[in-house]
This record gives C-alpha cells, structure tokens and sequence, in this order.
C-alpha cells in the first residue's frame, strides 16, 4: 500500500521539477530579450548623438562658409540634408516638422518646374532650376529641421557673424588698398567722375554686398535691441557702425536708402533713440566721405545710365508679364527672352551684353515662373517676414512673473491692502536691493561670453523680419536674389525664423 501511495508523490514532483525548469528557462530567455533590446536602444541613442555632433558640425560649416566659399557650403548642405534623412529614420525622438509656409513653398516650386515646359531653352532651364531650387529647398530642409534648441540657435549664429566680420574686414582691405572699378562699369564715370573704387569682398558686385551689409545689420541691430547686458549692447553698437561704414565704402545708393528706412522707420515707430543714432551715424560718414552724400542723393537730383537702364528693363519685363501671364517665359530663361522685348539696348542685348535679370524681384519672378508661381513665392516671402515681427518670446523674468500671477495664494503671502503688510514688504525689499555692481571692461568681456537663450531667439526674430523688410525695398531696383548665396541666405533665414517660432512653442 505505501509503494501505490509513493508513486504519485515522485511523478508530481519530477511534474514540479519540469515546470520549475521551464519557468527560469523562461525567465532566462526574456531576460536575454530585455538585455538585447537594452543594448539595442543604448546603441540607437549612441547612434542619434553621432548624428547630432555630425549634423552640429555641418550647421556651423553652412553658416559659415555660405558668404565665403558658396561651393563649400552647398556641398556641406547636400551632406547635412542627408545626415538629418537619416537621423528622422533611426531617431524616434525626432519627428519630421512641419513648418508654417511649406505650403507656398510647394505651389512655387511646383510653378517653377512647371515653367520649364515653356521656355526657349528647355535643357538650360532645368538645369538652373534643379541646382538652385534644390538647393533652396534643401537649406529650407535642413535649417527648419535642425534649428530645435538653444545650442543649435546659437551655433549657427556664431558661424554667421564670424563670416560676416571675415566679409567686412575684407571689405576694408580692398578699399585700404584700392580696387579700381572702373573697368568693371559699376559706375557711371560721366556721372560720377571722382568715384573709382567700390568694395564688394566675396560678392560679385558691390549691389550684391551691400544687400548682405544690410541684413547683417538688420539681425544686429534687432539682436541689441533686445538683449540687456550693458557688454552685448556696446558690441552690437560697435558692429552696426563698422558695417555701416563698410556699407558706405559700396557707394549702393539703393541699399543705403534701404538700410536707412529700415532703421529710422523703426525709430519712428519703437525707439527715438535709434532714429537719432542712425542720423549721428550717417552725418559722420557724409562728413567723412562728401562724395557718398552726392552719391545718394543722386537718386533725387539726376539720373545716370543705371537708372535709365533700370527703366527700360522694367518696361520690357512688364510686356513679358503681359504675353506670359499664367506660366512665366520660363526658369532662369530671363537673358534668353530679353532680346526679343528689347527697347533699349537697341540690338545689343544678349550680343556685346547680356542682361540676365530685371534689377527687380518682383517682376523677374512674375516674368519667368508667371503671376501664380510668384504670388506663391510672396506669400512665403512677406508671411515669413509678419511671423518673424508676431514672434513674442518671453524673458525668463516675465516667465517667472507670469507664474507667480498665476498661482494659488498662499497663507503667507503679503497683502498691499494691509499696512503691515505693506511694512513688511517695504523693508524686504530694502534688504534684498543689492549694490549695484561697478561695470567695467571685464565684466562685458564676461557678458559677451554668456548670451541669454530667449532673448536671443527674441532678437533673430526681430532682425530677421527687419531684414526681409531690407531685401523687400532693395528688391524694388535690384534682384539681390539673383544671387546664389544672397538667396540661400535668404531661405536660410526664413528656415531659422520658422524654427524660432515653433521653438517658442515647445520650450
């Protein structure tokens, strides 16, 4: 009887001893699977900040290099593009943006290709089309993509102003040393015949350079209006005087004109102080320089070759709008249509010369990829400029007022309405008021090292918007974005405004 009564003990408990097995074999597999797939997320986080120094890295060699080597930067553009399609595919944490114009953005460069079909050259529109319209559309890409913390804000500002002051001490190495531009037929010399030398440092031409002082100095001055710190503000001034000076060395009546619109209409409008900045600054380079004082006012009292040619171009770009309303002539067909509307050049153009644009951005849009493409383009264009003036980005310290606003009060909380209260409050803040610190040359140095996040991101807000209202005025008698790098710069600073707006959103 107590062998029967044996058995059934030893089958459960070899029964036990199986499932015992079974549990830590199963417990031992799905920690091997927990292990792998802890290895597998430290390797994708390992991965995505490889992708983030790499992607780093090409921002400050786009910032950089884009008004120095344009070859350069649209290499490192197309190599960053591609680094940040990888980066959305392995890095769940980055989602794609969608940023606020890419609507027109399409419908423009959907009428521009569009365009292709009907212009004279066919082979040589799209050619121009894919190198510049890409690249637009990449750099459009890649800064409104990668444009998401303070450190990517403040890396590419710090490679566009080291390029811009590499710009502007060229610019005064060239006028220092003297290039004589008369060969260059910038100037007209019956017209102007004591004006030999105009500086243009690494852009083709000194109207194409003086375009760039000017947002250079849009974006400084919108960054020294907002910062706080006494060493900042002294630095941005001394930068806006030295590239206004470098400005003046163009002898670019139009973007003179422009730059000085743009900051006294911001006088009238936000600071006096400003207007009268701007008047000191500019009576001191007419006194120093008589012969930009007649250089200006030129514009009102005569008129020179380049103007008379700027209205006949007009003339006949406006009869090209006329014959090719809906669909254009043609992307970058412009010097290949102009000699058939030519009712100046009489016979010349597109032989001894070749006129490639119509000194106006908004009839050479309109001529080559027809109304609809460039109204696309203007919604961009002046859209972006409305958002970057309607960014409002808080400082820490109306953060924090805000947040005590709106908090619960509390049982210990003074009241004004009781007079010991007020008391009480009264002599905390006598003890909380700090002797003001002596400010000295070590204590800016140290300012300009330490550059608050959200009153920067407020100041390239406002200097990008001021600087579209300067691209926008110099468009009425230049096509500034005829100009590869100009326009780049140009999509650049849309993309970075674009991200500045979300960024408020997020942080």
């Amino acid at each position: 009887m107590g062998r029967r009564h044996r058995k059934p003990e030893a089958k459960n408990e070899r029964a036990t001893e199986r499932d015992i097995e079974r549990e830590l074999e199963a417990r031992a597999a799905e920690s091997a699977v927990r292990a792998d797939d802890v290895l597998k997320e430290l390797k994708a986080k390992r991965r995505a900040r490889q992708l983030d120094t790499l992607i780093r890295y090409a921002l400050l060699l786009v910032g950089f290099t884009l008004a120095l080597w344009p070859g350069v930067c649209t290499a490192v553009l197309v190599l960053g593009s591609l680094l940040t399609i990888w980066k959305l595919r392995v890095d769940r944490a980055m989602a794609f943006r969608r940023l606020p114009f890419d609507i027109p953005v399409l419908i423009f460069a959907a009428f521009g290709l569009v365009s292709i079909a009907v212009s004279p050259d066919p082979a040589f529109s799209f050619y121009n089309y894919y190198n510049l319209v890409g690249v637009y559309l990449l750099m459009y890409f890649f800064i409104g993509q990668n444009i998401r913390t303070a450190g990517d804000m403040k890396a590419l500002v710090k490679a566009l102003a080291l390029s811009a002051l590499c710009c502007v001490l060229y610019g005064y190495y060239q006028f220092a040393f003297g290039i004589d531009t008369s060969a260059m037929k910038w100037v007209d010399g019956n017209a102007f015949p004591e004006l030999k030398k105009r500086v243009f440092s690494t852009w083709e031409n000194p109207n194409i350079f003086a375009g760039y002082l000017d947002i250079a100095i849009c974006m400084a001055l919108g960054l020294f209006v907002k910062m706080k710190a006494r060493g900042q503000r002294i630095a941005l001034a001394l930068v806006m005087v030295a590239f206004a000076a470098c400005l003046a060395m163009t002898y670019a009546r139009g973007a003179c004109l422009a730059i000085a619109v743009v900051v006294a209409g911001y006088g009238v409008l936000k600071d006096w102080r400003v207007l009268v900045a701007c008047a000191v600054v500019a009576a001191g380079l007419f006194a120093a320089d008589p012969a930009l004082l007649e250089r200006l006012t030129s514009v009102f009292t005569k008129i020179d070759t380049s103007s008379e040619m700027r209205l006949a171009f007009w003339e006949s770009t406006i009869a090209m709008i006329e014959d090719h309303p809906f669909f254009g002539i043609g992307w970058g067909a412009y010097y290949l249509v102009y000699p058939l509307y030519d009712f100046y050049m009489q016979g010349a153009a597109g032989k001894e010369i070749v006129i490639v644009h119509a000194h106006n951005m908004y009839l050479n849009y309109m001529a080559e990829i027809g109304v609809v493409g460039a109204l696309a383009f203007f919604w961009y264009f002046f859209g972006t400029m409305w958002m970057a003036f309607r960014t409002k980005i808080k400082t820490a310290e109306e953060v924090e007022a805000e947040t005590a606003a709106t908090r619960a009060p509390r049982a210990t909380d003074l009241s004004e309405d009781n007079e010991i209260d007020k008391e009480l409050m009264s002599v905390q803040e006598s003890m909380s008021r700090q002797p003001e610190e002596r400010w000295t040359l070590a204590t800016g140095l140290a300012e300009l090292a330490t550059w608050d996040s959200r009153r920067l991101a407020a100041g390239l807000a406002l200097g990008i918007g001021l600087a579209f209202v300067s691209i926008a005025l110099n468009g009425l008698t230049d096509d500034l974005l005829f100009n590869i790098p100009s326009s780049m710069l140009m999509w650049m600073l849309a993309a970075l405004a674009a991200a500045i707006s979300l960024w408020k959103e997020e942080s």
